[in-house]
């Protein structure tokens, strides 16, 4: 089955922390750490990629933190994981090192993930971290 990497879902929960401190200011990775409950050290690695996608910005020293460079509508969950994890591939052969399968040109099933791949890209792409911050207004309500 599909599954999501910790960098994904790790890199979506931080840029939601991000997202719901808006214009409110810098949140230092250890209040990301903290309400998220991810580690300090993988938070570095993951917001050092997500910065240099440019979806965050970080200002360093006393008073630092990280703050998303976009409104909350203008990140898409795709941007995110496109960041984090590359672009989506189901099978091997859709990556860049598919030059090991000698069925890449004309097979059937490359053409089915492809396509899913697509599709999931697409769909990510739809949802932004606005529409995560409102569902979890909804969720408290």
């Amino acid at each position: 089955m599909l599954r999501l990497s910790t960098k994904g879902q790790y890199g979506v929960r931080a840029m939601f922390e991000l997202a719901k401190n808006y214009q409110k200011g810098l949140l230092t990775i250890k209040e990301i750490s903290e309400r998220q409950d991810v580690s300090v050290a993988y938070l570095e690695q993951l917001l050092n990629k997500l910065r240099r996608a440019k979806l965050i910005k970080s200002q360093k020293g006393p008073g630092g933190g990280y703050v998303i460079n976009k409104k909350p509508e203008e990140i898409s969950i795709g941007m995110i994981l496109n960041a984090l994890e590359g672009p989506v591939t189901i099978t091997h052969c859709l990556g860049p090192r598919a030059k090991g399968c000698n069925r890449v040109e004309g097979c059937v099933a490359r053409l089915l993930w492809k396509s899913l791949g697509e599709k999931i890209e697409n769909f990510l792409g739809t949802i932004s971290l606005n529409d995560l911050i409102n569902e979890e207004l909804k969720i408290k309500r």
